[in-house]
């Protein structure tokens, strides 16, 4: 008897699986090197395969769907319940089989490698952000702390560091001036990286057809379509656009009991890094709303007279990822102002 459900508990080296029956009877338990997981997935019958969402799991999952299975890459945070007695790799993959055969679980749909490609520059790009933004405030702080007051701002630092190091009556220390120029060389690879990163980022929205769709919505630029479009493709695994938004993160979080509905803020789930480019979008959107007037800023306008800033920004954030999902699903050619306010 072949089992129908296999559960795959992914390692760098090793990997536990765990087949079930149609009963769920468990019939297979084997731990396997990558060599031996991949022979396993050419060989065996066509079943459903599961695998935790982690680093590896596209590949794997690309691989197994080459070879006729029916691949369920599954969130961690819904494997854990079903974890039973105590936590080990065995464990985990009998959960993950258990979890696949589920007729309402969810999954995370497999992406292309050109969806992967793009992903990972916007990680590259995150993480060089990040590191300019750590040393922005060490070099700020080392300054300060010899009486060299600098401005926020990397306008600032760009312009006053060089006139500190040229500046021979501050009272520096040739140690710590080394110190200094060693940093600001640093600082600017960093954001000369930036920079070339975001212009390939360009360049990729630039000739993506669907990415210059989702560019003529206000809001939206090659950052946030860019990877909006890597992370979904084309929004064809959300049902509605309500499905996209919740799985951003984007739609009050519920808390009902005896039957009386209570909607809170945000629920902050899923994808923070779409959630903070569609948020920067619509507080960028949000500074033009007296200054044009067309359905969607009179409807910002509406907003504003009515809740916190804050709040309006969630909610037109929530609107501007609700459009993008109509133009991905629909295939709509341009955005419309009028359809735009009416969602």
């Amino acid at each position: 008897m072949q089992a129908v459900t296999l559960g795959i508990d992914i390692g760098k080296r090793w990997f536990h699986v765990v087949g079930l029956s149609d009963t769920g009877r468990v019939l297979l338990r084997e731990k396997l090197t990558r060599e031996q997981l991949h022979r396993l997935f050419a060989t065996y019958p066509a079943c459903v395969i599961a695998i935790e969402t982690c680093c590896g799991a596209q590949h794997l999952g690309r691989l197994a769907a080459s070879h006729g299975h029916d691949v369920r890459l599954i969130p961690a945070q819904h494997v854990r319940p079903f974890v039973k007695s105590q936590k080990n790799d065995f464990n985990d993959a009998t959960a993950l089989a258990e979890v696949a055969r589920l007729p309402s679980m969810r999954a995370v749909p497999l992406r292309s490698i050109e969806q992967i490609d793009v992903q990972a520059v916007h990680r590259a790009r995150q993480r060089l952000l990040e590191q300019r933004n750590g040393m922005t405030n060490q070099i700020r702080g080392l300054l300060l702390d010899r009486g060299i007051a600098i401005p926020q701002g990397l306008y600032p630092l760009r312009t006053a560091v060089p006139l500190i190091l040229e500046d021979a009556e501050n009272g520096l220390t040739p140690a710590f001036r080394s110190l200094l120029a060693m940093l600001l060389q640093m600082w600017r690879q960093t954001d000369e990286a930036i920079e070339s990163l975001s212009d390939h980022l360009k360049e990729l929205a630039r000739q993506s057809e669907p990415c210059r769709r989702l560019q003529s919505i206000p809001g939206v630029g090659a950052l946030v379509s860019t990877a909006l479009v890597s992370a979904i493709g084309n929004a064809s695994s959300f049902r509605t656009a309500r499905d996209l938004s919740a799985w951003i993160g984007l739609v009050p979080r519920q808390h009902t009991t005896g039957g009386k509905p209570k909607l809170l803020g945000i629920t902050k789930r899923g994808n923070s890094y779409l959630r903070r480019l569609f948020v920067q979008g619509a507080r960028a959107l949000w500074v033009w709303k007296d200054k044009r007037d067309d359905p969607l800023h009179r409807w910002i306008r509406s907003l504003a007279a009515r809740m916190h800033p804050h709040i309006a920004v969630c909610a037109l954030a929530n609107k501007l990822v609700r459009i993008s999902w109509a133009l991905l699903r629909k295939e709509e050619a341009v955005f419309n102002h009028a359809a735009a306010a009416a969602r």
